[in-house]
């Protein structure tokens, strides 16, 4: 060999780079650029799954639970909220149902205005007379009679089965003296009078006819004709919550 067979590098460098390959071999595959670029693609969405399926899920799942449990809060607080009102409603209708019951309770009697009855009908009977001439006819009152000592409770129906037990009447036998219209008038002021009374057994007829004056003692009618009217006053009362449950309970064993 000459020492110009030996400087001949270009011939032998172009055999070197055709037999040498340009990109490296694994497994008989050449990893060209390309193959390289879809390798790294491949291993960027295997890497961005494994997040997205440890990291990203768990955080989704428990997101959605946090928004279920917020939900659910939510909802208990405005159920509260409504109860809270439910509640304030329910009282002002207790409010209102106390206020009507004592509005009712006022409608009827009670040993107070028992006593004072007989005060009050003889006002009334009184009130309706005026300044007339000596012989005209003056209303008065006859008779007021309690039918007994105590008031008797309302057991037969008579007023509603619904306040058997609840209610309890005194009764009074009355007789009043006047005319015709003085009559009319002093019915409806009792009707007026504030306890509840029910009149009943209501029966008038004519007066006989007065003396004209003490030393003439010959009867005679002057103005208007008298009528006598006879009827029964009841008085309700209400019973007390403490004597309806005294009577509902059941009787105590003796010993």
């Amino acid at each position: 060999m000459t020492l110009s067979d030996d400087l001949n590098f270009g011939e032998q460098g172009g055999e070197f780079d055709q037999e040498t390959p340009a990109s490296p071999v694994i497994f008989g595959i050449a990893f060209t650029p390309k193959i390289i670029g879809i390798l790294v693609g491949v291993i960027g969405l295997a890497g961005a799954g494994y997040i997205l399926l440890n990291l990203l899920m768990p955080a989704w799942e428990s997101y959605q639970q946090q928004q279920a449990k917020n939900s659910e809060l939510q909802a208990q607080i405005e159920q509260k909220k409504a109860n809270i009102k439910q509640i304030d409603k329910v009282k002002d209708e207790l409010a209102q149902a106390k206020q009507q019951k004592v509005q009712v309770l006022g409608l009827f009697a009670n040993e107070k205005t028992l006593d004072t009855l007989l005060l009050d009908l003889n006002r009334l009977i009184e009130s309706g007379n005026t300044s007339t001439s000596f012989s005209a006819v003056r209303a008065k009152l006859n008779k007021f009679v309690p039918v007994s000592q105590k008031p008797e409770a309302v057991t037969d129906g008579s007023l509603g089965l619904q306040v058997n037990g609840k209610l309890q009447r005194s009764s009074i036998n009355a007789e009043i003296t006047a005319t015709y219209e003085q009559t009319q008038s002093i019915i409806r002021n009792i009707e007026r009078l504030q306890p509840l009374l029910i009149v009943k057994d209501y029966q008038a007829s004519l007066a006989p006819a007065e003396s004209r004056s003490p030393l003439d003692k010959t009867p005679m009618r002057v103005g208007p004709e008298a009528i006598n009217t006879s009827f029964q006053l009841q008085v309700l009362m209400p019973v007390s919550a403490e004597e309806i449950a005294a009577k509902a309970a059941p009787d105590a064993p003796k010993k």
